[in-house]
């Protein structure tokens, strides 16, 4: 063990595992905070500052807290670039996707310096999202990836974290503890309304209106709307069962 040392995700995305280089258990974005205990051939254990989850990544992922000042900005964008210059013809440094932090020290015209180089001001926000399903609505499309975390590749506890953390609350990584800590219980019967959760046995849905459900599936490979009483159904009859919670978030600390 080493002592607790600071460090940020230096790649646009990283993948965190349970066992070294074993099986993807999440991911990690640009800027996000991860504190290091443990180094070991190549990789180094810690525990990530916005999924709050454990696990091994590679040390090269990672750079030192001290190498940039406290993050300022999140990207608001679906996904952007930083450019070498304050120019949109200027060679582009790296992709950058949604929810990655950067430290912001400096604009020019339509660019915001950073660290990793000039980004548009306008895939920039530095205060939370108000609506956690608008803040979804951004991945609808994007491929289904087990255990991921970005634009790249989402899957469905990780389509409801992204969403909660934009909008500036703690949010576990995956559906189990989801479905424990996340809102509070409804009655049965009760209509579901926007922002609602329902979860099944390993997979939770984001409620978009009354009757129709926004999530990361297998059955599209893909974030998708899917008619909520159509996929209640499609879910109960491929043997995953029925809706085992309905839950509704309240306030910034329920």
């Amino acid at each position: 063990m080493t002592r607790p040392e600071p460090t940020f995700v230096a790649h646009p995305v990283t993948d965190l595992y349970q066992e070294i280089g074993q099986g993807r258990d999440r991911q990690l974005r640009y800027g996000e905070g991860f504190t290091i205990h443990e180094r070991r051939d190549g990789f180094a254990f810690g525990r990530s500052e916005d999924a709050g989850h454990e696990g091994w990544l590679l040390e090269a992922a990672v750079m030192p807290a001290d190498q940039r000042g406290a993050p300022t900005h999140w990207v608001s964008a679906r996904q952007t670039h930083a450019y070498s210059e304050p120019d949109f013809k200027a060679p582009e440094r790296a992709g950058l996707a949604h929810l990655s932090k950067l430290c912001v020290t400096g604009r020019e015209g339509r660019f915001s310096k950073t660290e990793i180089g000039w980004v548009p001001t306008a895939h920039l926000a530095d205060t939370p999202a108000t609506d956690p399903v608008t803040v979804a609505e951004v991945y609808l499309g994007v491929p289904y990836l087990w255990g991921g975390n970005s634009i790249w590749g989402v899957d469905c506890s990780g389509l409801v974290h992204a969403a909660l953390i934009a909008c500036g609350r703690s949010c576990p990584s995956d559906s189990g503890p989801q479905a424990a800590g996340l809102g509070r219980v409804v009655p049965p019967e009760t209509p579901p309304e926007r922002g609602d959760l329902l979860f099944w046995a390993g997979h939770v849905a984001w409620v978009v209106d009354a009757t129709t459900i926004l999530h990361a599936n297998v059955h599209h490979m893909a974030v998708a709307y899917e008619p909520l009483d159509a996929a209640i159904a499609r879910i109960k009859a491929q043997g995953d069962g029925p809706v085992t919670a309905h839950k509704r978030l309240g306030g910034q600390d329920e």
